[in-house]
């Protein structure tokens, strides 16, 4: 799939999943967590209910909906927090060298050695679940990819021209690094960070699936799942849906990603033109 491709159909994919979750409270059916009504439990998808109900009978479409807003939020504040620290420790390292550089770097590879799941759900047996627990241990896990990015970009622009110029003039170094050096590092970031929300909604619905992430009975799509397991054969609407939720929305983050960085990679342009 070209650049451009990649770049609307993912855009439109987490266009969707984001217009879904800022119009959750208009758009859905019934209350997700309190209209529980045993009398409706796991009817199929339907004209009442489109995604069929649960087994408490609670509509399949509206915590889908209001799912979608608590997936995009650990999304997007976990790959905050781990892009603000990755360049961070990335930028200083690479600018800095010295000891400093030694330290980040085998910090980094110790980071990428183990599995960010592990580390997670380390953190998540320590605090407990829940949403900030969560945006805690998804928020401190996965900088490593950043710092790297950030690092070797550091690396590759402080001896030039620009960056000299700057301290003849006698900018300090933070002034340097934040004024000069990431302005031009952005387009990498960029991409790291988009890829990076995809994984954490999938980190997000891993952790509610093992029972670690969002309690029950708020509506998580990893926790939906969750809870629909047993009912796999005799009523799979239970796990489709929010299965298919999660798909679409990672689909789309990972071809957005694919489609920015086509754009703002140099090489790529070249090769296309």
């Amino acid at each position: 799939m070209k650049g451009g491709t990649s770049l609307w159909v993912g855009g439109g994919l987490v266009g969707l999943a984001v217009l879904v979750g800022v119009l959750a409270p208009w758009i859905h059916l019934t209350d997700p967590v309190l209209a529980a009504n045993l009398m409706n439990a796991e009817i199929p998808p339907g004209r009442e209910f489109p995604f069929g109900t649960d087994a408490q009978g609670r509509d399949i479409y509206s915590r889908i909906v209001h799912g979608a807003r608590i997936s995009l939020t650990v999304g997007v504040i976990s790959q905050i927090a781990n892009t603000l620290i990755g360049v961070t420790l990335g930028l200083t390292a690479g600018y800095w060298g010295g000891w400093w550089d030694d330290l980040v770097s085998g910090l980094t590879n110790l980071m990428l050695a183990i599995p960010s799941l592990i580390f997670a759900l380390a953190i998540m047996a320590i605090l407990g679940p829940g949403l900030t627990s969560l945006l805690i241990a998804l928020g401190l896990t996965s900088w490593s990819y950043s710092c790297r990015i950030a690092r070797a970009q550091a690396l590759s622009l402080k001896s030039q021209g620009y960056v000299q110029a700057a301290r003849i003039l006698g900018y300090g170094d933070l002034r340097i690094m934040f004024t000069q050096l990431l302005p031009n590092m952005l387009g990498p970031l960029i991409v790291i960070a988009t890829l990076g929300m995809g994984g954490a909604i999938l980190a997000e619905a891993t952790l509610s699936f093992l029972g670690l992430g969002i309690r029950p009975p708020y509506p998580s799509w990893g926790s939906m799942l969750s809870e629909a397991r047993d009912q796999i054969t005799t009523a799979p609407w239970l796990s489709v849906f929010p299965g298919l939720a999660i798909f679409f929305t990672v689909l789309g983050l990972n071809l957005l990603g694919d489609g920015l960085r086509d754009i703002l990679d140099p090489q790529s342009v070249a090769r296309r033109t």
